[in-house]
């Protein structure tokens, strides 16, 4: 590595304030009319349609700003990593209780509120925003380029609460995310990892009885036959519900390879698809998807409804779907659940997102003109018109 390139990557290791520098790089944006397309550690570069604009890197704009463990709220700048905000985190005993991946230490602040993308105990957490209590963003609108600050540093400000909330999943259209405020808890005083050999449909029938039972469960995923299991929470409840349900103890490592998506179900060389669907019903699968689990549980032939390989996750609420079915099929078994399909693999020929009804599409355009008036922020990122 030579002197200038080594400069450089040191200048990314430094905790600093360099708003100043992406102020002045989207004025000039503004100024001249030039996309920009918005980039921290490009770990989920391959989500969404490619953007064609001058690149602007918040990777150099780092570092905690404030963190009171007694608070529960840590403020940092958009370019941190997320692996280390969860160091400092962990080092006083809380976590981020998303779980939002970090893609080998790749994945930045900013990039985990632009996606949105939560880990395995997203359904009995809570989503990215519902942890974002405020953030610093460089709009188009009257801003003109100066960072804007929505929300706040503490939970009972709710001030512009339901703006910085919008952030989460924006992926960078409706402006440059410079800081953010996030709420966090306590990590759990135990913890316990369990697999149980059980066939799709037993599986979130046993998830539905641990639901009402109160279990505390963080994590439920069934591949390959298998269910597996995370409880968290005080000593003497994590030990309860281990002993009711039994099964094979395990460590955590199963969990992290979910999250960050290396187990070997991921390895496979077909597109890779997130069916997102409502909760599963008490009495089994939503109406729909019976031929879904046909495929997963009694044949190894796929169903011809939807053929591949799934992964029940977020307890059968996610599931992941390695296929090589079209687009329209995959989307039209989601939406007959409820549900929605994103596609995770780029180059597929589908476009990555489900297309928005005309009225939905018609708000995301309003808030594109509110927010970004002159179209600068990652163009065509969600959709070709925004």
């Amino acid at each position: 590595m030579d002197a200038a390139a080594r400069t450089a990557t040191d200048d990314l290791n430094l905790d600093r304030d360099d708003s100043e520098r992406l102020a002045g790089e989207v004025q000039a944006a503004l100024a001249d009319g030039t996309p920009l397309r918005i980039r921290g550690g490009d770990s989920k570069a391959f989500l969404g349609r490619p953007v064609q604009g001058r690149p602007i890197d918040t990777r150099s704009h780092r570092g905690v700003v404030s963190y009171d463990p007694t608070e529960l709220v840590i403020t940092a700048r958009a370019g941190t990593p997320v692996a280390e905000l969860n160091a400092v985190l962990d080092a006083a005993g809380q976590m981020l209780p998303c779980e939002p991946p970090d893609y080998d230490g790749r994945a930045t602040v900013g990039g985990m509120v632009a996606s949105g993308l939560a880990g395995p105990r997203r359904p009995w957490s809570g989503a990215v925003r519902d942890f974002v209590l405020g953030c610093r963003v460089i709009a188009g609108n009257g801003g003109g380029g100066r960072p804007l600050r929505f929300g706040g540093e503490v939970m009972k400000n709710v001030a512009g609460y339901d703006v910085s909330r919008l952030m989460a999943g924006s992926f960078g259209c409706l402006g440059v995310i410079t800081e953010v405020s996030l709420k966090v808890l306590p990590k759990p005083r135990a913890t316990a990892c369990l697999a149980l050999e059980l066939d799709a449909g037993e599986a979130l029938r046993e998830l539905s009885a641990w639901r009402r039972a109160a279990l505390p469960v963080s994590g439920a995923a069934w591949l390959d036959g298998r269910l597996h299991v995370r409880l968290e929470g005080g000593v003497g409840s994590v030990a309860s519900a281990a002993d009711r349900i039994g099964g094979e103890r395990l460590d955590a490592r199963f969990w992290l390879a979910l999250r960050e998506q290396r187990l070997a179900f991921f390895d496979d060389p077909r597109p890779l698809w997130r069916v997102s669907l409502p909760n599963a019903l008490p009495n089994g699968l939503p109406d729909g998807l019976a031929d879904v689990t046909s495929s997963a549980t009694t044949s190894a032939t796929p169903s011809p409804a939807l053929p591949g390989s799934i992964l029940l996750d977020w307890a059968g609420a996610q599931r992941w779907l390695k296929s090589d079915a079209p687009a329209a099929t995959i989307r039209q078994i989601a939406h007959a659940a409820g549900g929605h399909a994103t596609c995770f693999t780029p180059g597929t020929g589908a476009e990555p997102f489900t297309p928005l009804p005309e009225p939905l599409l018609r708000l995301h355009r309003q808030l594109k003109r509110q927010l970004d008036p002159r179209g600068v922020f990652n163009p065509g990122r969600f959709y070709a018109d925004l």
